[in-house]
């Protein structure tokens, strides 16, 4: 049984801090940077598996990254932050881009991609109030203290993000609405009665026809 993660950043964002508590929030010794870096790596692993809708472009092979994962980051996140007075973030990235995370990647291109993505949201600057993690600043960090106010930000979040959100240009949603659109197509096509008649359309070609219609 596999436990597949939700569809969409806002959605995967709800199901980790539905799982959490304020106890845990709060159960480090630099509780404020704790909160806004949790809330990086989340952002940041709903991202990675986000990115495999949009197939070749997102990533080259599409990885199964796991809450196991996020998780492991979390308690390393703790215990580095309890560990030293300056938090390091040369370290933090190689344990999650290359050890946590990238023990998945095999392709050089997307381990190159996995840590520039874990750069943008895990620095110097993820510890600041208002710090965009993409162009538009919709996805940012917010002075949040409670499991509750983090909630109520997410809420906030757009239902459907754009590309930019990804690290991507907007027209990579082209190919994955025309995937999705056939996908849609096929499913409606396969619970209609088959028909045997000499000069009927095949059922591939009625789905190219109404994709091309749409």
């Amino acid at each position: 049984m596999t436990l597949e993660p939700p569809s969409g950043l806002k959605s995967n964002l709800m199901r980790t801090y539905a799982s959490l508590d304020n106890k845990t929030l709060n159960d480090c010794s630099k509780p404020s940077e704790y909160k806004k870096l949790l809330f990086a790596y989340s952002l940041f692993h709903a991202i990675i598996q986000g990115r495999r809708k949009f197939g070749a472009i997102g990533w080259n092979i599409p990885y199964s990254f796991t809450n196991e994962d996020l998780d492991i980051c979390k308690i390393q996140l703790k215990l580095f932050l309890d560990e030293y007075d300056e938090i390091p973030y040369k370290v933090l990235n190689f344990l999650n881009s290359a050890v946590n995370y990238g023990g998945r990647v095999t392709d050089d291109k997307d381990i190159r991609l996995i840590d520039s993505i874990q750069r943008r949201f895990v620095n110097d600057k993820t510890v600041e109030v208002g710090n965009a993690f993409s162009a538009s600043g919709v996805w940012k960090t917010v002075d949040a203290g409670t499991k509750e106010e983090f909630i109520e930000y997410i809420t906030t979040l757009p239902l459907v993000p754009k590309p930019e959100a990804f690290g991507l240009h907007d027209n990579a949603e082209i190919t994955t609405n025309q995937n999705d659109t056939r996908i849609i197509l096929e499913l409606t096509l396969s619970v209609q009665p088959r028909t045997s008649t000499g000069g009927g359309k095949s059922r591939e070609e009625q789905i190219d026809e109404i994709a091309k219609m749409i």
